[in-house]
């Protein structure tokens, strides 16, 4: 009986290797897609030698950094990127997609594209039955149609609060605890052929 129950194991154990290579494999494709979307605007912004930094794969010094604050992980380019992928993942990706409209709307100038940027926000995000729609209380869905008629910097800020700490609270320390992040933060060998010897 033992030996039926150890070779199912075996086989259980091989699955289970498999999955988590898969796992980590279909990780690291979404971020490169997310770090190859969000490279177009640096590539119209500088060539400088700067740029660059943002497609390497940070060390695991800096991946651990983003530990220390929810602040530091979005502040990073490759890190927002896995956060992206992350939330992608548990299907909550709407989260980081509003706060990201929203902080690209509080520097919008012109008053034309202030309008516009909010209608869209709004449509995408708040309305009943919108395609991207955050899960936020009546009172502030209300608050936020009323404001949009005359449309200011600030009238999306109780939602975007919102969202950021449901972010920080639920998905963040979730993230910090995925294989994936795990993975960033171990140090790999370095090889010969890396070395240049």
């Amino acid at each position: 009986m033992e030996r039926g129950s150890r070779r199912r194991s075996e086989p259980e154990e091989a699955d289970k290797g498999r999955m988590k290579r898969t796992i980590i494999k279909d990780w690291k494709t979404r971020l490169s897609y997310f770090l190859q979307n969000s490279s177009n605007s640096s590539k119209r912004k500088s060539k400088n030698a700067g740029k660059h930094r943002n497609y390497f794969r940070p060390s695991p010094e800096e991946a651990r950094l983003w530990s220390e604050a929810f602040d530091e992980l979005l502040a990073n380019k490759y890190g927002l990127a896995a956060f992206r992928a992350f939330l992608k993942s548990e299907f909550c990706e709407e989260n980081i997609e509003f706060w990201l409209a929203c902080e690209d709307f509080k520097k919008t100038k012109s008053p034309q594209k202030l309008t516009s940027k909010a209608k869209k926000i709004y449509n995408d995000f708040i309305e009943k039955e919108a395609p991207k729609e955050i899960n936020i209380d009546f009172q502030t869905k209300n608050m936020i149609a009323q404001n949009i008629q005359g449309p200011t910097h600030t009238c999306f800020s109780a939602a975007q609060k919102r969202v950021y700490s449901l972010m920080e609270n639920n998905s963040y320390p979730r993230f910090l605890e995925s294989e994936f992040y795990q993975e960033l933060c171990k140090k790999t060998p370095i090889s010969r052929a890396a070395q240049g010897t």
